[in-house]
């Protein structure tokens, strides 16, 4: 029997020199350590150290967020960074990885976040600041399945056993991406609706901010801040705290009897039609305010509530809360009238965009969040640390040296990966000076090259 003649096959041998993958990695490496992350952490944690370090414990900490930014879900996944001396230099290995997180006890995981506001702060200042506006904050929860015994972890209420972490993320939808502003790692039988786990984060997102993005309640000239959440966060406590911070509040509202009942009486003339971005209609859907039609008495001052009716898509199942073969959902807001344009279909919009928490958290997932590698709670609280900086990481370098290349700034994390971070180069020497060479036939090669050039120039 013939070979076929349209096989093609190449010659393969294991002697080439200088060639290294996952070249795009050093761009973020570097970035953390522009933004001062890795000089931070090593700051706040040498005194858990009896002599100097080998390792900078921010060093590590830095990689590991790089590493989990690349794809890692284990402390092993350090090893691409190690396997690759060259072009990195001396890495720690993956014992020491561990060790470092089970040195981020609960003293000093306070001060690894003080850290990561530090380094927020410098790079918003480097070009990764949001173009002014409000800044909008989501709040959700997910489940992390675990696969052994793990401290804290629990049956969820999804009939699995894991965690229930809630977090929070700053919406940069000019990225279509979001950082990683806070997370609490919580047992998997945590609610969905813990109105203190809302109060401590929202704290922690706030302590996120740079000083001159953070709410100043009772200032005319306060930044303005919004607290976004699906119905598990419309809670009074929540609200309240929101309230005192000087942060809005957007919550969903559960579509309860009286919500059902007010829908028929609301005229027909006071259904406006929700809209798009770029003030398009959409298609189907009405949106109408219904705040003096129920008793808010209870919720802060100027709390307003509104409605959207819209005809459910076609196979859709009808639920018991649909009225007259609409889908109704509600949600409260303190926005008063007239600052958000479109009105009540303006907020409507501004409230529906909270879905973008959902691309957060499986971007997230696919980078960390879904596997909690250790058997303590203090060193997951410290892994999800690094997720969230990993996260920050990413948005920061589309943010500050892709903005100009819409396939590398709006893609997700695994186009990401394979356009930017796994690209692969050669690492030549040349007059005392190491060089990274990207591979001219990678279809982005100039402009991961510009990037690099783009990220030196915003720290010079």
């Amino acid at each position: 029997m013939k070979r076929s003649g349209g096989a093609h096959r190449v010659k393969v041998s294991a002697d080439g020199r200088g060639v290294v993958s996952h070249a795009g990695t050093a761009l973020l490496r570097e970035l953390a350590a522009e933004t001062g992350l890795a000089g931070a952490v090593s700051g706040v944690l040498l005194d858990t150290y009896r002599g100097f370090p080998l390792h900078l414990p921010g060093q590590v900490f830095a990689d590991l967020a790089v590493a989990i930014a690349d794809g890692a879900d284990a402390v092993t996944g350090i090893e691409v960074l190690r396997d690759r001396e060259g072009l990195f230099g001396p890495v720690a290995s993956m014992p020491t990885a561990w060790r470092l997180l089970d040195r981020i006890d609960a003293a000093h995981l306070p001060r690894v976040r003080a850290a990561r506001a530090a380094a927020r702060a410098r790079a918003w200042q480097a070009g990764a600041a949001p173009a002014g506006g409000e800044l909008r904050i989501d709040f959700d929860a997910t489940i992390s399945i675990a696969h052994s015994e793990k401290q804290d972890a629990a049956a969820t209420w999804k009939k699995t056993f894991g965690f229930h972490p809630l977090l929070a993320f700053l919406d940069r939808p000019e990225v279509a991406g979001g950082e990683g502003l806070a997370g609490l790692l919580r047992p998997g039988n945590a609610g969905s609706n813990t109105a203190a786990d809302h109060v401590t984060v929202l704290a922690l997102a706030l302590a996120q901010l740079p000083a001159g993005a953070r709410p100043r309640p009772g200032e005319a000239d306060s930044p303005r801040v919004l607290a976004r959440s699906d119905s598990a966060g419309a809670t009074h406590v929540f609200a309240a705290a929101c309230r005192t911070r000087g942060v809005e509040f957007s919550f969903g509202f559960p579509v309860d009897e009286r919500v059902q009942a007010i829908v028929g009486l609301i005229p027909e003339q006071c259904w406006h039609p929700a809209v798009e971005d770029g003030d398009e209609l959409r298609d189907g859907a009405w949106v109408a305010e219904a705040t003096g039609m129920i008793d808010l008495g209870s919720w802060p001052e100027g709390s307003r509530l509104i409605l959207r009716k819209e005809r459910p898509h076609p196979g859709a199942q009808l639920t018991f809360t649909d009225v007259d073969g609409h889908r109704i959902t509600a949600f409260l807001t303190d926005t008063p009238a007239g600052v958000i344009p479109g009105q009540a279909a303006g907020l409507e919009l501004r409230h529906r965009q909270h879905a973008r928490v959902e691309d957060r958290i499986r971007q997230a997932k696919a980078a960390g969040l879904r596997n909690f590698p250790c058997r303590g709670q203090e060193e997951n609280s410290a892994w999800l640390e690094a997720v969230l900086a990993a996260a920050d990481l990413v948005c920061w370098a589309k943010l500050i040296c892709f903005t100009h290349v819409p396939s590398l700034a709006r893609c997700e994390i695994a186009a990401f990966r394979y356009r930017v971070l796994h690209v692969a180069a050669q690492l030549t020497r040349s007059a005392r000076r190491a060089c990274l060479r990207i591979d001219r036939t990678w279809r982005w090669a100039t402009q991961i090259a510009e990037g690099f050039h783009r990220l030196r120039a915003a720290f010079a």
